[in-house]
């Protein structure tokens, strides 16, 4: 089988230097084992990303030397796939709409009793009639589409205890090796909007399966949702990836990098006259020579 990682940043901002470690970490891996690296755009939120962007990130990359396959997927470019995946659940009853706004949520958590660890939203009580929601439909309220645990359980039996995913890099408490799914640690979650046929963890799920991808190498930050991804894959019967979640670059007092930070952004650095291996010393990385 062959191997295969990616990149797959959104254009709300220009890269920075974590950013820079992340792509750099998912390409050499497939380089090791003599596969493939794939760049992928994850630009479902058309109200942040933006063109200017986009044009960047393969500057950027292309800058610090990096190839990939082309052409490139832009996940703006393919909703009626997204749609059709969360269709598919909707048919099979695997999610319901929920109404609620924000504030209605966080009062819900807050109201939950001390040390359930009803820190997520867990679902309602009882399900909304058929009645109640035809008539807020009728009257165009708002909703998201959000996955039952529940009707997952139900839809998997046994499997869903004994989901696990494999991990070759870390976890935040260091955690490594094949590891317990627990999607529940993320309650009932939106998928999908009524305006926004799609959501993270949907689109990246099916995009991993479509693309081939056997590594998902990303940064810790996103481990918690990984219960999730394997979760979706078992309903949607696509396969699972290994893992491999990385560290996160930090400042000198520790903070994590971000696009707000436009020092450390590829763009600033390139400008002030940092040349590429500039950048692989400061993230603690050997420049390839071939």
């Amino acid at each position: 089988m062959t191997f295969v990682t990616r990149f797959a940043p959104s254009p709300t901002g220009y890269l920075h230097l974590g950013h820079a470690y992340a792509a750099l970490t998912a390409s050499r891996l497939a380089q090791e084992h003599g596969g493939r690296f794939v760049l992928r755009i994850e630009d479902i939120d058309t109200t942040r990303c933006k063109p200017v962007f986009e044009t960047a990130i393969y500057d950027d990359l292309s800058w610090l030397g990096l190839e990939w396959e082309m052409p490139v997927r832009r996940q703006s470019d393919h909703f009626e796939d997204y749609t059709a995946a969360l269709q598919s659940l909707i048919t099979r009853e695997l999610v319901y709409r929920c109404f609620k706004t924000r504030k209605d949520i966080a009062e819900d958590i807050a109201r939950a009793p001390h040390g359930s660890g009803a820190d997520v939203y867990r679902g309602p009580d009882m399900p909304m009639s058929a009645e109640e929601e035809a008539e807020r439909l009728a009257r165009g309220e708002i909703f998201a589409w959000r996955l039952s645990l529940a009707r997952c359980r139900d839809t998997l039996g046994a499997d869903y205890e004994r989901l696990t995913f494999r991990d070759d890099g870390k976890g935040p408490q260091g955690e490594t090796g094949d590891i317990r799914a627990r999607p529940d640690r993320l309650g009932d979650v939106i998928l999908g909007r009524k305006d926004v046929g799609t959501s993270y963890h949907l689109a990246v799920t099916h995009d991993d399966a479509l693309q081939g991808i056997t590594h998902v190498v990303r940064g810790v930050d996103l481990f918690e949702a990984t219960h999730l991804h394997r979760l979706l894959q078992a309903l949607m019967n696509w396969p699972a990836p290994i893992y491999h979640h990385h560290k996160l670059l930090t400042d000198a007092r520790g903070k994590r990098f971000a696009k707000r930070d436009k020092a450390v952004t590829l763009r600033a650095l390139r400008e002030s006259g940092m040349t590429p291996g500039d950048v692989f010393n400061r993230i603690g990385m050997a420049r390839h020579t071939s």
